[in-house]
């Protein structure tokens, strides 16, 4: 892969950009505190403002390495108010795979924010970075994480058992991806 770092991209509603600190007070109030918003992700939710920066830190100081990608999501409507994240956590050079992980508040959910930052990511990783497989997962016991993987186009791959753990315990989860060849040849 041709790696870029976490990049400014911008789409027709949104901006997705590099956090700085100054973002923390609104990661915190809009979604990383959010028990009910982060009850099927992987990471334990943030029960202080400071736990959110620390973890600012932890990301800025990553920006250095051209193959750390970490977005906040911005909605253009909404002046510069961050309103969730999207990122790569997982990456595999030897198939040119990078695996993305998304969070939202809830008061964006159903508005199609996620799938135009997850197609604007799409779009990047095959044009710039060259990789071959984007994919995602998620809990099927959270569908509408599902229909935004299928709104950019991925592809169900199956259901592994128990093969996860999040904050509801061990899960299932549901595994989507899209080809770069798939791409474009225009089935996207």
């Amino acid at each position: 892969m041709n790696h870029k770092g976490t990049k400014r991209i911008e789409t027709k509603n949104l901006i997705l950009r590099k956090f700085e600190l100054t973002d923390a007070q609104a990661m915190y109030r809009n979604w990383a505190s959010d028990l009910e918003g982060t009850k099927f992700l992987t990471w334990k939710p943030h029960d202080s403002i400071e736990v959110s920066k620390n973890i600012l830190k932890g990301w800025i100081d990553e920006y250095k390495n051209k193959n750390f990608y970490q977005w906040l999501i911005v909605l253009k409507s909404n002046g510069d108010e961050p309103i969730g994240s999207i990122s790569i956590v997982r990456q595999d050079e030897e198939i040119g795979m990078v695996h993305v992980g998304y969070c939202i508040g809830r008061k964006w959910w159903n508005r199609g924010v996620t799938s135009e930052a997850l197609s604007a990511l799409i779009k990047f990783f095959i044009n710039e970075v060259k990789a071959n497989r984007i994919e995602s997962r998620h809990d099927p016991l959270n569908p509408n994480s599902g229909k935004v993987m299928i709104k950019c186009k991925m592809k169900y791959e199956g259901t592994m058992r128990q093969a996860d753990i999040n904050n509801q315990g061990i899960c299932d989860y549901s595994m989507y991806a899209l080809l770069a060849k798939d791409y474009i040849e225009g089935i996207n």
